[in-house]
């Protein structure tokens, strides 16, 4: 009798474990080190404009930080993807290898930080940058594996996938009579439980270090399992 073989993980498995770790994530980079977003950046866009418009009380220098870290790590995970890529490496591993050692960065600089809500120091300010470099990484990597209705980042795509794909909703575009719904549900599920966590934790006292020493664990085991994954490539 042959031994069984070990189960494989999912890409879209493990596309909605990283899902969790962005609800994560943000629940620190909004109620810890801003208000500011480190991976959805429309809200930064937005907070910026009303920053500057000196309108709600939202300090503009904290979502411009961001906005600019982000871009650097979008564009230092493209040229680092694709170029890996070209050498037939497993690039997406690399994408998370990168995103891990980025959280870990921000981990460590804010390891005794106390979160500070609305009025962000200078090291609040830093490891923001070091958070938003890193789901600068994560979006070119999620684009680039591109597993329907899973982006990690945001889920009002896999919201409206989920809905127009339902009973209710009808549409076949949309995956309507598939399974699909399933994925996409878990999505939304895993951005809502990766928030409620961080801001549970929040809750308890933790600091913002060791709020993201848990995001930074589940990246870097997420890096691991997708190498017993096929060698991905991006048509």
């Amino acid at each position: 009798m042959k031994d069984a073989q070990p189960t494989r993980p999912s890409l879209a498995t493990l596309m909605i474990v990283l899902t969790g770790v962005t609800g994560l994530v943000e629940a620190v980079s909004l109620l810890a080190l801003g208000p500011v977003f480190t991976a959805m950046q429309t809200g930064n866009v937005l907070f910026l404009a009303f920053g500057i418009a000196r309108e709600g009380n939202l300090p503009a220098l904290p979502s411009a930080v961001s906005l600019v870290a982000f871009a650097v790590g979008a564009v230092g995970g493209a040229r680092m993807e694709s170029a890996a890529e070209a050498r037939g490496w497993r690039w997406m591993g690399i994408g998370l290898y990168t995103e891990a050692a980025l959280v870990v960065a921000a981990a460590a600089t804010g390891w005794d930080l106390v979160p500070r809500y609305g009025s962000p120091t200078a090291r609040h300010m830093v490891v923001t940058a070091l958070l938003a470099t890193a789901m600068g990484f994560r979006n070119v990597t999620s684009m680039r594996v591109d597993v329907p209705g899973v982006p990690t980042t945001l889920v009002t795509r896999s919201m409206t996938a989920l809905m127009g794909g339902s009973v209710l909703g009808r549409d076949t575009a949309f995956g309507y009579g598939t399974a699909g719904w399933v994925r996409r549900g878990l999505a939304v599920l895993a951005m809502f439980t990766g928030g409620l966590a961080g801001a549970l934790l929040l809750r308890a006292g933790w600091t913002v270090g060791e709020l993201l020493l848990p995001a930074a664990v589940v990246v870097s085991l997420v890096s691991l399992a997708h190498r017993r994954l096929p060698l991905l490539h991006t048509a």
